[in-house]
């Protein structure tokens, strides 16, 4: 069975260039054996800009989490909402793993 991440990067402020780099990251997931969990394509569906709509996706994506073998971070900035999703999994212990550009690169190119 192929391990479940939780792909963890920022997703508020530039969501459409967010949702662009989340996309680079699924694609690196997948291409390393891994079954993605993408809580930002939630912002397809919800505005992350009303307060209740963002707080739905909050809770849906902490959801998926219990599901997940670890959590994978993106990026180089730590966003109140990822700090709750890696707390969450360091109560869980589930494994948190950073992925660095170099990691990308690597796997799928630049």
């Amino acid at each position: 069975m192929m391990k479940k991440v939780y792909i963890c990067s920022p997703l508020g402020g530039d969501i459409k260039g967010n949702l662009e780099k989340v996309k680079r990251y699924t694609r690196y997931a997948l291409m390393c054996g891994t079954a993605p969990v993408v809580p930002h394509f939630y912002a397809l569906c919800l505005d992350d800009n009303i307060e209740k709509e963002r707080e739905i996706g909050i809770v849906a994506g902490l959801g998926m989490l219990w599901f997940c073998d670890e959590l994978w971070v993106f990026g180089d900035e730590i966003t109140e909402g990822m700090c709750t999703e890696i707390n969450f999994c360091k109560n869980l212990n589930i494994r948190i793993k950073k992925i660095n550009e170099k990691d990308i690169i690597k796997v799928i190119g630049g």
